[in-house]
Parts: C-alpha cells; sequence; structure tokens
C-alpha cells in the first residue's frame, strides 16, 4: 500500500484524498488546519507546507506528493514562491513524484482552444506568478532533481468549488433572484469538474511516460454563463435564471470593500470572451471521459444548499 501526500484540503485535495483511499492508498493530507474529508484510510495533518523541512518530513517514503493548494486569491505573488521552494524540495528528497494542480491563466489571452502545446504568454500577475512556478519545477524535471507533471483546468465546478459563476452567479440563481457576472454572458466557456481533477492527478501520477509536462483534465463543451445559469435553474427546479452582465465599472468599485474583487479585473478577459480548454491529449492518454455538466452542476448545487442549510442552522 503506497502512501501519498496530498497538500491542501480544498475542492481538489479533497477529492483526491477520497479517491485515493476508495482504492486503498494510505493517504496523508496536508492543511494549515488540518481539515479534509473524514475518511477511513485518510490522515489529516495540521501543517504549514511552505516550511520546507516540515513538509519533506510527512513526504517522507511517499510514492507522489500532489500539490492541491491554493494560496488566498491577493497573496499569490507573496504565498507560492515560498510554498513552491518547499515542494520541489520535499520531491526531491523524497523521491515521489510531483503532481500540481495548475489552471490556465499562465497562457494569457488566447484566440481559440487552449491547448497543452502553446507557450507560457502570461498577461496578468497572477499569470506570471504561475508560468514560474511551472517553469521551475519544469527545471528541476530536467535536470534530474524531481520528476514531475501539471493538470491544468478551467473554472471549477463540484463540491465547494469557488469561482465566479459559483460565487456570484448561482446562490442568486437559487434563491431566484436576479445575477450580476463581469462577463460576456453568451460567450462559450469551459467549466472543468473537481472530481475531474482529481482522477487525472492520480492518472498522471501512476505514468512515468506522462511526466515532464503539463496536462489538461478532462472537460465537457463549453457552455457560456448565460446558458450554464439557465441549467442550473432547470436542475434545482428554481425560477427561470435572470443574470445580467455587470459593468466594469461595478468590479473596481467593488474592490474598494472586498479584497477578492479587487484582484479580479486583471484576469477579467477570462469571462469577457471565449475561454476554451481543449483537452483531448488526456483523455486519449487515460481513457478518462469528462464527467457531464449536468452531473457537476447537481453535485455543485448539493453544495451550496448544504452550506446555506448549515449557515442558517447556526444563526
Amino acid at each position: 500500500m503506497a502512501l501519498h501526500v496530498i497538500v491542501g484540503a480544498g475542492p481538489v485535495g479533497s477529492a483526491t484524498a477520497r479517491l485515493l483511499a476508495a482504492r486503498g492508498d494510505e493517504v496523508r493530507l496536508l492543511s494549515r488546519r488540518g481539515g479534509g474529508p473524514a475518511v477511513e484510510g485518510v490522515e489529516l495533518v495540521a501543517a504549514d507546507a511552505t516550511d520546507a523541512a516540515t513538509l519533506a518530513r510527512h513526504t517522507a517514503g511517499a510514492a507522489a506528493l500532489y500539490s492541491c493548494a491554493g494560496p488566498a486569491y491577493h497573496r499569490w505573488s507573496t504565498d507560492w514562491p515560498p510554498l513552491g521552494a518547499a515542494l520541489l524540495h520535499a520531491a526531491e528528497a523524497s523521491g515521489a513524484v510531483l503532481v500540481t494542480t495548475g489552471n490556465l491563466y499562465a497562457y494569457g489571452a488566447v484566440d481559440g482552444p487552449m491547448t497543452e502545446q502553446l507557450p507560457p504568454r502570461p498577461n496578468s500577475v497572477k499569470g506570471e506568478v504561475r508560468a514560474r512556478l511551472w517553469a521551475d519545477a519544469l527545471a528541476a524535471h530536467e535536470a534530474g532533481r524531481i520528476r514531475t507533471a501539471e493538470v491544468r483546468g478551467s473554472d471549477y465546478l463540484g463540491a465547494n468549488a469557488l469561482s465566479a459563476f459559483t460565487a456570484l452567479v448561482l446562490p442568486k440563481v437559487l434563491a431566484g433572484k436576479r445575477a450580476a457576472a463581469p462577463a460576456d454572458l453568451d460567450a462559450p466557456h469551459s467549466w472543468t469538474y473537481v472530481g475531474d481533477v482529481a482522477r487525472t492527478l492520480v492518472a498522471v501520477a501512476a505514468d512515468e511516460g506522462a511526466w515532464g509536462r503539463p496536462w489538461h483534465a478532462p472537460t465537457p463543451p463549453p457552455m457560456s454563463v448565460r446558458a450554464l445559469a439557465t441549467r442550473a435553474a432547470e436542475l434545482a427546479g428554481a425560477p427561470a435564471a435572470r443574470v445580467t452582465t455587470m459593468p466594469r465599472i461595478a468590479l473596481r468599485l467593488a474592490g474598494v470593500f472586498n479584497v477578492t474583487a479587487r484582484e479580479m479585473p486583471e484576469v477579467e478577459y477570462q469571462l469577457r470572451g471565449p475561454f476554451v480548454l481543449d483537452s483531448s491529449a488526456a483523455t486519449a492518454r487515460f481513457g478518462i471521459e469528462p464527467t457531464s455538466t449536468d452531473d457537476a452542476l447537481r453535485e455543485t448545487i448539493e453544495s451550496l444548499r448544504e452550506v446555506a442549510g448549515e449557515s442558517a442552522a447556526t444563526r
């Protein structure tokens, strides 16, 4: 029974832990607060993963190390570099293959579907951070110091998934209220299910021939924000979705009071036009078919309703 170490107890980290435990692996899930799914076979550990020595100690003897962490959005520039360095150190010290959960920011604005062959051309600070993390990991891989790969997805759907859609649009749709999004409501947009990211992480870790490159998590055909909201309302039995475009100035004004909103304008391009992911390579390599958008939406809706119910019960 192999040991698999996961850093980050968010949606992807938790889904990966459940997947590995279900197949009988020993799982150690690290997060600052020691949270995560209460599942047999998953050891929950409170640890600071930016401490290289601490992370290396917890990774000793592991077959794979999965980076599923997500620093606060406004702290990417300060928090990602030390975490990235600690992950490289732990991978080198332990010999565990490092598989990182990435995103599409490093590509920048792209005209057409995004493939793994696109060069990094970040047009945002956050994109530059992600591009540097992968460049450092790949350089260490090519130097023979570590073994690594990266799995990239688009905006997430699934339990506890956080995106502009799940934060700004879906709660309003479920409540029968009008929602506003800083988006071209009819532009095609890819939505990746967190469970499919987890399945791809595990498949990549087990396939030595898949290391040394990025992979796009299997993702279904794109849907616009309007179409996704409409379908969510239908699946939830809610009133017909009403969604409007949030003016750019409104987002900037919101940033005066909300730190997350303050960070969004630099990546707003992802919602203001087509943002489409080509994941055919991973499906061909690993045989992973993307979960349907309907099923991903059902899980997202159920998760939001559970959170809303828990919040109401504590008032």
